[in-house]
């Protein structure tokens, strides 16, 4: 009987590295199948819009992958408790409040601001601020417009609303930001922020990012917190807090994708690896500028540095390092 309990124990211990691997390959078997449930569901749930012209119309192709990543200021979806509550006014026109390219291929990955009130051609329409394509010609203006003035052809586009961004910073619990030294307060953005760091939900990080009239920078200093709120989202929605748990995961995926509006040729993959990508940027800029003049007509607008500009898109285009001038 002991030597039958002896074999009968050899035998367990033999088989148990075959119940281990039977195991894994079960649990191996579930997270596929739960991966491609998930992204089957999540590809049909992305909202699109032609963003794209004709080819003939549009710059040759560089290395790498670029995207048009854009912030709209609409307020169609907003009540008018909303639109109090996220101090955006009642203006029913619809510009882009954030433009932003991004580039990764062998170098970056790089975040480049554009700022709105860029004063560059806008095919059709003359000479304007870029933020004013879209509300002249929607996503298909606003990017021939870009890839006009940059000399860059766009690979994709993504777009967000107002109440989409906040939608989507509450889905992961709020972000935190480190607010630089003296602190923020915006009476139009509703911004009321003490300096150091803290953790902010939907609306706060929205009036964050927004606010620019108390900012001697103006502009130029909103798109540098731009960039930082969207540094903070990446951080904490790819993070294990929120990427491993599936209760944490898919409503933040629903949410993002009830956000989001893309070009038809992006899908669930396209947007995941642009997430990765957003988390380990190599660097950021903002196109340089040379003077922010008063033109009638159009108001303070802003002028690029031609020499600097092309330099910093050139970069982009040939997937080489960007200029260090204005960079992270």
């Amino acid at each position: 009987m002991a030597a039958t309990r002896r074999r009968t124990g050899a035998s367990g211990r033999r088989r148990w590295p075959r119940r281990v691997l039977v195991t894994l390959l079960f649990v191996l078997v579930l997270l596929v199948g739960y991966g491609a449930g998930l992204y089957f569901w999540a590809d049909q749930r992305l909202r699109t819009t032609e963003a794209f012209g004709d080819d003939s119309d549009r710059p040759t192709g560089g290395k790498g992958t670029d995207w048009l990543l854009v912030g709209s200021d609409s307020r169609a979806d907003l009540t008018p408790e909303q639109r109090k509550q996220l101090h955006v006014g009642n203006d029913g026109g619809l510009n882009t409040d954030t433009i932003m390219i991004l580039h990764y291929g062998d170098s970056g990955p790089y975040l480049v601001s554009i700022p709105r009130d860029s004063y560059v051609p806008i095919p059709g329409h003359g000479r304007g601020k870029i933020n004013s394509a879209y509300s002249m010609g929607g996503a298909k203006l606003l990017t021939r417009t870009v890839e006009q003035a940059t000399g860059l052809r766009l690979d994709h586009y993504a777009e967000i609303s107002f109440l989409g961004l906040v939608d989507v910073v509450d889905s992961i619990g709020g972000v935190r930001i480190c607010v630089p030294d003296g602190g923020l307060r915006d009476e139009k953005s509703g911004a009321d922020f003490d300096a150091g760091c803290q953790d902010m939900d939907g609306v706060q990080a929205l009036q964050y990012a927004r606010a620019r009239y108390s900012d001697p920078q103006g502009d130029l200093g909103r798109v540098k917190r731009q960039r930082q709120l969207v540094d903070a989202i990446a951080d904490k929605a790819l993070g294990p807090s929120v990427a491993l748990p599936p209760w944490k995961l898919i409503p933040f995926v629903r949410t993002t994708l009830d956000a989001l509006t893309v070009d038809p040729g992006t899908g669930v993959g396209a947007l995941a690896s642009m997430g990765l990508k957003v988390r380990d940027l190599a660097g950021t800029a903002t196109v340089p500028v040379a003077s922010e003049p008063y033109v009638p007509g159009a108001g303070d607008v802003v002028e690029w540095d031609r020499d600097k500009a092309r330099r910093l898109f050139t970069a982009l285009k040939d997937d080489t390092a960007i200029p260090t001038f204005d960079s992270k």
